[in-house]
């Protein structure tokens, strides 16, 4: 019977493991789409002020 609960806590500690694991994959996820979402602002915004600029030199 110990064997089975030793097996058992073991079981779980993976089970905690691998869920630390996909819980931090997704935390890693999340970041890289934020720093995408900075990037595009960034991208849309020297557009826009570049687009205006040229307007402007018209």
């Amino acid at each position: 019977m110990q064997n089975f609960d030793s097996l058992l806590l073991l079981l779980s500690l993976l089970l905690l493991l691998l869920l630390l694991l996909l819980s931090m994959l997704l935390l890693l996820l999340l970041l890289l789409l934020l720093l995408l979402l900075i990037l595009l602002l960034i991208l849309l915004f020297s557009s826009i002020l570049l687009f205006s600029l040229l307007l402007i030199r018209k």
